[in-house]
């Protein structure tokens, strides 16, 4: 039986993983925004989950949510930063304010965690981090710049831990989804206010009122679940975790066409060093 602190069990992944992981016999600290939204499993399972208030830009509030779960628990093995949203507009569209909004929550909220959670980890020399990231951070959609920056964020910081801590016993993991069944573009995904129409074919394709693909996503959260489950258990989880056949096919596509362009460009990356 291992402690999971996860962040944003409302709906979703988050909630997907804290249900398998209670029922698997794991106790788990479930966050949310609105803590009656995750009323119902801490009902039912009084004895191993922890239901909190979070909000993940408060870092105060972090610490708070931190030292409940130790002091319910003794300790945390198992830190998943799921709690994020998502921001359609094209670069010249977004405003500032929902642009550092978005990196105060998808980056430093998990920044923040993981700086809370590795005291202890630190002192045990054991612990497991998932930072979930996303598919987009590789893919890089027109209207979805700043979404991928805030994931392709969270994957640097993640590989200079994961360098930084494995000395210690300390395993941290990027996990990248691809469209899943979930209602993240009815209640996590935002847009700018404004709608320039030169971009209308390109970023304006992929906002919300156009964006046909809510309903239909292939992924299911529930076997999502049951891989992380599966990660967080062995004694050598990867670096990177993909889920999904769209996300294992998107990988290949994005490596092998600049792989291709690397190559094409070969001649002219090495002309660049000091002769003699």
């Amino acid at each position: 039986m291992a402690t999971w602190l996860i962040t944003g069990c409302s709906t979703g992944l988050g909630r997907a993983l804290a249900e398998s992981a209670l029922k698997a016999g794991h106790q788990v600290v479930l966050t949310a925004r609105d803590p009656s939204s995750i009323a119902d499993l801490a009902a039912a399972y009084p004895e191993t989950a922890l239901a909190e208030r979070l909000d993940v830009t408060d870092k105060a509030r972090i610490g708070e949510v931190v030292e409940a779960a130790l002091a319910r628990f003794g300790q945390i093995d198992v830190l998943v930063n799921n709690a994020g949203y998502g921001y359609r507009a094209a670069v010249e569209e977004a405003d500032d304010t929902d642009v550092h909004h978005l990196f105060a929550t998808n980056v430093f909220g998990a920044v923040h965690l993981i700086q809370a959670v590795l005291p202890g980890m630190r002192e045990r020399r054991s612990g497991t981090i998932l930072n979930i990231s996303s598919i987009g951070a590789r893919l890089t959609p027109s209207g979805s710049g700043f979404y991928s920056a805030t994931k392709a964020a969270l994957e640097g910081i993640t590989g200079s831990l994961r360098k930084e801590v494995a000395p210690l016993g300390i395993r941290a993991v990027v996990v990248e989804p691809g469209a899943f069944r979930t209602d993240f573009a009815g209640r996590s995904l935002t847009q700018s206010a404004r709608a320039i129409t030169d971009y209308a074919p390109t970023a304006g394709v992929r906002r919300k009122e156009n964006d046909k693909v809510h309903g239909t996503q292939p992924g299911d959260p529930v076997l999502a679940a049951r891989a992380l489950l599966a990660v967080a258990d062995s004694d050598d989880p990867p670096a990177l975790l993909l889920l999904g056949n769209d996300a294992l096919q998107a990988y290949t596509a994005g490596r092998d066409a600049l792989d291709t362009d690397v190559q094409n460009w070969r001649a002219v990356s090495a002309g660049t060093d000091l002769v003699g």
